[in-house]
């Protein structure tokens, strides 16, 4: 799973720690359960006042939609497209449009430059990156939000999640879709095989690793051919570590690459990215593994698995699904371990953006607002919604409901992921920027100084200075 630098989370240290405690209290509490207004309205069109309605049971009121036809890009694939699939299928249902999904590529606003220059944007597109719908809004090519989005925004999400959907004030995005990228899945086998138990801080991590790999299995899996799952690393250890204001610096490029902030980071990943046999395949196997295979090698090969461990966020669980692993028996959960005073809190999320101003683009923003939405795909599993109207038992395990509530229980405390607030040429393009670099240090982790100065390049060239 990347924002200008005038994009931000909103919170103070006091805030983000007091967020850290409440999730990571939440985080941890799952595994021991597993175990036994903004007043802009924006230019949108309000929706069919005099057709809408709210069919019994439901939270939102829709229009009539009868004969129109809407198209929605993402770049989800596999069992998370499915399941978006069957929302957009009860929008179907309640208001008689026809919708298409269109399955983009990454990096996704690259995607939706040609099609626009095509002359046929999608009518709404699901962004991963608040520097995405910035690009998208420069651009002139996404649409703010009309009154009954903005309206059903209000009404279902902390003030947080709705700030960072807004470009200069005004509302473009709904994170219809959230991630806790703050957890740390295990085999239990192996774990009771190797007698660990689960780490709270990161010297913790480091012991329990050579205990799974004492008892004959690779401590970690890292998915490294996919960048985007080293740069969660990062940014977990960076947050717990620096702290939350060097974080904002860093994600706004107020601090460089170089500042020993982030060597003291990389040192410290280098304890487990340098020791190849912690690594499941070293670092060559790593970078040929793409995060799926990075998740079911962990929970596939009963008590001997390709590794022990795997660091993702609360979305692994889709993956989980595809082996004979259950989520809370055979595959367990703890927070990422602190690694500073306060154990991180990263999020991330996908944002419906308006690319085509109608009354059934308005429409489908407005129903990815509401619960009935969110609470479709959250029956499903492997899913999370920041949505807080959501009644958390519609979850379909312990695990996910309890993640779900932690996550909501934060309200505007988190941060947001750091390379989805970058310039996506930096933070979000495969082969390239921090995606590339990281892999780069993945497969020598001792070259810290090399892996800052390219980065700081990277980076001053993708944020203009």
């Amino acid at each position: 799973m990347r924002t200008s630098s005038t994009i931000r989370t909103r919170g103070t240290v006091k805030r983000t720690t007091r967020a850290a405690a409440a999730l990571a209290a939440g985080a941890l509490a799952l595994s021991l359960t597993a175990c036994g207004g903004d007043d802009d309205n924006g230019g949108g069109d309000d929706g069919d006042k005099g057709g809408g309605s709210k069919q019994p049971g439901a939270s939102v009121t829709l229009p009539k939609l009868d004969g129109e036809s809407l198209e929605v890009a993402a770049v989800w694939t596999g069992t998370e497209q499915e399941n978006f699939k069957k929302v957009l299928a009860e929008f179907e249902k309640r208001t008689g449009a026809k919708v298409t999904f269109v399955p983009a590529q990454d990096p996704i606003i690259n995607f939706l430059g040609s099609k626009i220059a095509g002359g046929a944007p999608p009518d709404v597109a699901m962004l991963p990156q608040p520097g995405a719908i910035k690009q998208a809004v420069d651009k002139g090519w996404a649409k703010p939000l009309g009154a009954e989005a903005t309206k059903e925004l209000g009404e279902n999400y902390s003030q947080g999640w709705q700030d960072i959907g807004k470009v200069g004030g005004k509302q473009y995005g709904v994170y219809y879709k959230a991630a806790n990228k703050s957890l740390i899945w295990y085999n239990a086998q192996v774990f009771e095989n190797a007698g660990a138990t689960e780490p709270k801080t990161w010297d913790e991590l480091l012991n329990t690793a050579q205990m799974v790999y004492d008892s004959g299995v690779t401590p970690f899996s890292v998915g490294g051919a996919d960048g985007w799952t080293l740069t969660d690393w990062f940014e977990n250890v960076y947050l717990s570590q620096a702290g939350p204001e060097k974080y904002d610096q860093l994600a706004k490029h107020e601090i460089k690459w170089t500042d020993p902030s982030v060597k003291e980071a990389l040192t410290t990943l280098a304890e487990i990215w340098g020791k190849k046999d912690f690594v499941a395949g070293g670092a060559s196997g790593a970078l040929q593994t793409e995060f799926p295979a990075s998740v079911t090698q962990t929970f596939t090969g009963g008590d001997q698995p390709k590794a022990g461990m795997v660091y993702e966020g609360d979305f692994v669980q889709v993956n989980i699904g595809e082996t004979k692993a259950k989520v809370g028996t055979d595959a367990k959960v703890f927070p990422f371990p602190a690694v500073g005073d306060t154990a991180p809190v990263v999020s991330g999320g996908d944002a419906a953006v308006v690319f085509k101003d109608s009354k059934a683009a308005q429409a489908l923003a407005t129903w990815l607002a509401s619960p009935d939405a969110a609470g479709i795909q959250a029956k499903l599993g492997g899913f999370l919604s920041p949505n807080k109207s959501i009644d958390s038992s519609v979850y379909p395990n312990e695990v996910q409901k309890k993640i779900a509530e932690a996550l909501v229980a934060a309200g505007d405390d988190f941060r947001f992921d750091m390379s989805d607030q970058a310039p996506q040429a930096f933070g979000g393009t495969p082969g390239k920027g921090e995606w590339k670099t990281l892999q780069d240090f993945l497969k020598n982790p001792k070259d810290v100084a090399g892996a800052q100065a390219k980065l700081e390049a990277d980076a001053a060239a993708a944020y203009g200075g």
